[in-house]
């Protein structure tokens, strides 16, 4: 492995390396300031991060608001606490090498206003922002109006190509770079399109010459693509380093930082990640976002997928097959089921199942109580983390929800990742983003016996190829 060269990235000469900004508290200040530390760019990420006091104690998310609205704007104000709190940290550690960098999703609720007040409180400790989940039109000019770098997060050409007709063609001076992400091979939430097959995974390299031969049709022949999804050791990609339909080229590791000592997660998800096993991180499409997302398939999603196969369609009149009459929720209202179906509700009924929940396909599904209450109460307790949501029909435009009725097939995703990032115990019972290379932790004999190195060690290691 040849010597990396540097790139300049955010106003700096840094290392093509960059850090990952992972959800809800995966990746704080501590992470990034110690990944800008060793010379890269550390992303922390800005969604919903972690405040603490003055004695260095977690304020907790608590919200007392009783509306939607009301509860909105508090997830607003602690999103920007926490942004700030996280990039004050990154600095300090940083110690002024590398570069800091924000992570920003935008269909979060209340995404711009977020942003906005965090730039406008963190000039100086902020030198980038990158955004993805989403089409972020508005990124380009919001970075710009406080003279910040954007770098966008795509997963193909075309969807770089909407987002520079639009807007970003207007704000080329602060475009740092583009990030490609592989649709079939990151962590957390994915831009897997209609027309792209979830089980069939393309090669990347054909769609990152496709990117840049678009961005060079732009003249953005310097700006450089940071390769994201499935990066594990440069040694795989070094040929990409020089390929001219390719470069400049900078690599992006979401997976491997998740087990440095500096990394916030629980010890118990570090120790299960020195376990994994090709396939079992799943990628499937329950998320509220509606994206597709890659997670471990642990008892949380087992449980999703057990739901959705508890599933029947139904109609509210009788018509053709439909013409068993059935009653939903607790006045019974009447719904048609077919004949065929009789047979599976009585199994499922027989076995605690008899809460039969409806779905915006026109399909019933079937839970216990316990389940059916808990869907219920995290419903009515929706805060509008995201800017619209499949689950609790929340939306943050002026009608303030989706006009969609709620899907119980769904769940509340700020409740399950706040819990899988602060309680160990619920490992297993909750949303565990990962990118599908997870499983070579326990094939790499850099974490032979169980080693977890810190930033610097991980670094070091990158560097040499592996």
């Amino acid at each position: 492995m040849r010597a990396l060269e540097g790139l300049h990235l955010s106003g700096a000469e840094v290392l093509p390396l960059i850090e990952g900004g992972k959800g809800i508290s995966i990746t704080d200040g501590g992470s990034a300031g110690a990944w800008a530390y060793a010379g890269g760019v550390g992303t922390f990420s800005a969604v919903n991060a972690d405040c603490y006091d003055n004695q260095g104690r977690l304020i907790p998310q608590i919200y007392k608001g009783r509306t939607r609205r009301e509860r909105h704007q508090e997830l607003i104000d602690y999103a920007v606490r926490g942004a700030l709190y996280q990039a004050k940290v990154a600095h300090e550690t940083a110690s002024g090498r590398g570069r800091i960098h924000a992570n920003i999703l935008w269909e979060m609720g209340g995404a711009e206003a977020v942003l906005k007040k965090v730039l406008e409180k963190a000039k100086g400790l902020i030198h980038g922002v990158t955004c993805g989940a989403g089409m972020p039109y508005r990124l380009a000019q919001i970075c710009a109006n406080f003279n910040v770098d954007y770098y966008p997060i795509v997963s193909s050409a075309r969807a770089f190509r909407a987002l520079w007709k639009r807007a970003y063609h207007k704000f080329v001076e602060r475009l740092g770079a583009v990030v490609y992400e592989d649709p079939w091979r990151a962590g957390g939430h994915n831009g897997l399109s209609n027309s792209e097959h979830p089980h069939q995974p393309e090669n990347p390299r054909p769609r990152v010459r496709a990117l840049r031969a678009m961005m060079n049709q732009f003249g953005l022949q310097r700006v450089p693509i940071i390769m994201a999804g499935g990066v594990w050791c440069l040694r795989e990609w070094e040929d990409w380093i020089d390929d001219p339909e390719i470069a400049p080229i900078a690599f992006q590791f979401g997976t491997r930082p998740l087990l440095t000592q500096e990394s916030p997660i629980p010890e118990v998800w570090k120790k299960r990640l020195l376990t994994l096993k090709k396939g079992d991180v799943l990628l499937q499409r329950f998320s509220p976002t509606g994206f597709y997302s890659s997670a471990l398939r642990n008892d949380f999603i087992k449980e999703l997928e057990a739901i959705s196969a508890r599933q029947i369609p139904y109609r509210t009149h009788a018509e053709e097959d439909f013409v068993h009459r059935y009653g939903v929720g607790p006045r019974k209202r009447p719904v048609y089921v077919r004949e065929k179906d009789k047979e599976s509700i009585a199994l499922w009924e027989a076995r605690g199942w008899r809460e039969a929940l409806r779905t915006p396909d026109d399909t019933l599904i079937f839970v216990d109580e316990k389940k059916a209450a808990t869907i219920h109460q995290d419903q009515v307790e929706c805060m509008g983390c995201l800017s619209a949501c499949r689950f609790s029909n929340w939306s943050q435009g002026e009608e303030g929800n989706t006009g969609h009725r709620p899907d119980p097939r769904s769940f509340c995703i700020q409740k399950t990742l706040q819990r899988a990032a602060h309680d160990p115990d619920n490992l297993e019972s909750e949303l565990v983003f990962a990118g599908h290379n997870a499983f070579r932790f326990a094939q790499d004999p850099f974490y032979s016996n169980g080693f977890v190195p810190t930033v610097k060690q991980l670094m070091e290691r990158i560097v040499t190829g592996d």
